[in-house]
Order: C-alpha cells, then sequence, then structure tokens
C-alpha cells in the first residue's frame, strides 16, 4: 500500500483502506531506543533518532513511524524562552500570572531555533520521511494537558473556573487561563516546524482532559469548562492543521465520560486513540465512520507477568477484534498508550507486543 498522497479526503481513505488491512501495531518507539546502547545521545541526535523511529516501523511492520510520545517538549520550549534553566523547567510551576507581556516574549522567542531535543525529533521526521514508504508522524502535547504541567494545582483552578469564576476574580483561574493561551502557542508552532520537516500527521495527546482534572458534575450541570479550557484550544490546532495540510491523530488515555469521548469526535481526525478504561466497541458508534480507531489493550500493565501474562494479552486483543469486528468501525489494534521499555522487563514487553502484533 503506498503512502497517502492527495487532498484530505484521499489521505483520510488511505487510513481507512489501513484499517481494513488487519493492521496491528503498537505506539512503541520507546522500546527500540532502549535498546541503543547510546540511547541518551541519540535524543538530541536527528539522524539517531530516525533511525529509531524507522526501525521501529520496520520492527512493528507498520507504515506509520511514530514517534517518542514525549509530552516535556513544548514545555521546555516555552520554558527556555522565559529563561528558566533546563534542569529546573520539568518541575517548574507559574507561582503567579505571567506578566502582560509574555505572550509578546514567546512569540518573538518562537521564532527562533527550537530545544536541542525538538530539533532532533524535527530531524527525525525528515529521516523518516526520507525513506519514502512510511507515514512521518510528528507529536505534540495537549493545551490542556500542557496547562496542567504549568501548574501547581490546576484541579482547583479548572474546578474554580467551570464554577463561572474567571482570571479577573482569582489568580489561580488567571494562571490557568494564561498558561493555557502560551502552551496553545508553543504548540501551533511545534506543530509547524514538525510539518514543515515532514510530517503528515501529527500525533495530538490530551491524556489530561479527563474526569480527574475536570468535574463531571459540572460539566452534565452545564459549565463551559471543557469547551473553553479543552475543545476550544485544539479547535484551534485541529484548523492550523487543516490549514497545513497535516492530518490528526487524536490521542486520549485518560478517564472519559462518554459526553467528552462525543466531543472529541467532533474534532474529526483521522485516526482516535483511547485509554483501556474505555470499551472501544460501545464508543465506536459515536465515533465519525471516516475515524479509525486505534488501541487499546493495557500496555502499561505489559512490565508484569503477574498482572498481564503473554497469553492475556493475545486473549484481550482477540476480544477487542472480536467485538470491533461486530461494529464494522475501521480499527487498528494498538497499545493504550506509547510502551516504555522497563530495564528489567524489556524483553518481557518486547513479546507481549510481538504477540499482539499476530492478533489482527
Amino acid at each position: 500500500m503506498s503512502i497517502p498522497q492527495g487532498n484530505e479526503e484521499q489521505r483520510r481513505n488511505y487510513y481507512l483502506e489501513l484499517a481494513a488491512s488487519g493492521l496491528a501495531t503498537p505506539i512503541g518507539a520507546d522500546l527500540i531506543l532502549r535498546s541503543k546502547s547510546d540511547f541518551e545521545a541519540r535524543l538530541l541526535d536527528g539522524y539517531g533518532l530516525g533511525e529509531v523511529v524507522v526501525e521501529a516501523a520496520r520492527r512493528f511492520n507498520t507504515p506509520l513511524a511514530l514517534p517518542l510520545m514525549d509530552l516535556a517538549l513544548e514545555k521546555s520550549w516555552m520554558l527556555q524562552i522565559f529563561g528558566i534553566p533546563e534542569a529546573d523547567r520539568d518541575t517548574y510551576h507559574f507561582s503567579e500570572p505571567p506578566p502582560t507581556d509574555a505572550m509578546q516574549k514567546l512569540l518573538k522567542g518562537l521564532q527562533k531555533p527550537p530545544t536541542p531535543r525538538l530539533a532532533a525529533t524535527c530531524g527525525a521526521i525528515s529521516f523518516a520521511a526520507a525513506a519514502g514508504d512510511l507515514v512521518p508522524v510528528g507529536m505534540a502535547i495537549g493545551p490542556f494537558s500542557l496547562m496542567t504541567k504549568l501548574m501547581d494545582d490546576p484541579i482547583t483552578a479548572v474546578y474554580l473556573a467551570g464554577s463561572g469564576m474567571t482570571g479577573d476574580d482569582d489568580p489561580e483561574v488567571k494562571i490557568a487561563e494564561t498558561a493555557l493561551e502560551l502552551g496553545t502557542a508553543v504548540i501551533l508552532r511545534s506543530i509547524e516546524l514538525q510539518v514543515a520537516a515532514g510530517a503528515r500527521m501529527i500525533c495530538l495527546c490530551e491524556p489530561a482532559a479527563n474526569l480527574v482534572y475536570l468535574s463531571p458534575h459540572q460539566i452534565e450541570s452545564g459549565s463551559d469548562v471543557f469547551e473553553r479550557f479543552v475543545m476550544e484550544p485544539n479547535r484551534r490546532i485541529r484548523q492550523h492543521l487543516r490549514d497545513l495540510d497535516c492530518d490528526l491523530m487524536f490521542h486520549d488515555c485518560g478517564e472519559l465520560s462518554d459526553s467528552m469521548v462525543k466531543q472529541f469526535n467532533t474534532l474529526d481526525p483521522a485516526i482516535i486513540s483511547f485509554g483501556s478504561s474505555r470499551k472501544l466497541w460501545l464508543d465506536a458508534p459515536g465515533i465519525s465512520p471516516r475515524t479509525v480507531i486505534y488501541g487499546n489493550l493495557p500496555s502499561k500493565k505489559f512490565f508484569s507477568d503477574n498482572e498481564c501474562s503473554t497469553e492475556l494479552v493475545e486473549k484481550w486483543a482477540a476480544e477487542l477484534v472480536a467485538e470491533m469486528s461486530k461494529t464494522n468501525h475501521p480499527f487498528i489494534l494498538g497499545t493504550e498508550c506509547d510502551v516504555l521499555s522497563v530495564p528489567s522487563a524489556h524483553d518481557t514487553i518486547m513479546a507481549k507486543v510481538d504477540r499482539m502484533c499476530k492478533c489482527h
């Protein structure tokens, strides 16, 4: 099957055909990366990281060149522009609302080269594109999830916003609102760079947009907090991808309500991916038939034979394939999230991934 060409509708047909072919594949670049003795150096080397991405696609027999699911890249770039030392960026949170000129400073900084790690990601995309027979996929954190990484207590801030408060009423809500705006800007620029490097699809990851951070009671009572904090910025990103002629894979492995799933469907992604808390065959009727459903074996358990034997992986996979076949919905068997290598269980995890890939 040749890689997708033409306009968005023609490319959508490619993903539908890919699902119809019975593809089964993990998000598994980390498994390949951690098998390399120089894996740390490769994280900053576009060529070396690209070799990993292509090897993962070949190893798991998929045309989708899925990168590492590193959701810290956009935060790191933003904080670099704001002068935060690299060693402090992972744990850094805004302690007060950013100044009024923060957006202007960010937008100016985003026109300069990104962090070495994000530059390597773009280099890896170009390497995968050069292979000629793969679909280079980029990766970005979703705006809501990035906002939660920039705050000490995002749950309280979002709850206050859901109760009707704004940044004019409460400084924590102001931090959340501003962080969301800043985060959306850096994500949009990250996507632009990845598409310029050759990405034909972006996997946009919103794992924090879930029932832990957002009150289902507030949403069911009519609050617009989900629309304002999750859907509105994601719709901006969706439109930007269309403007860039790039496809969307939307991923959320968090605990979700049925209404959240229905809202994510309105983004009209080419592929949609949910965590193992969802029964995909029950979600299928509410997902557009032109969107491929991907997932969702509980890969976070693959490291443990006590919780998840190889035989159990095969049983779960067979059940998921059978139930999804009844729905006639386009489906790719895969993992609920990226499969991370655990040094003491690398071979165990790989064996389960291999077994899964033979189950469709």
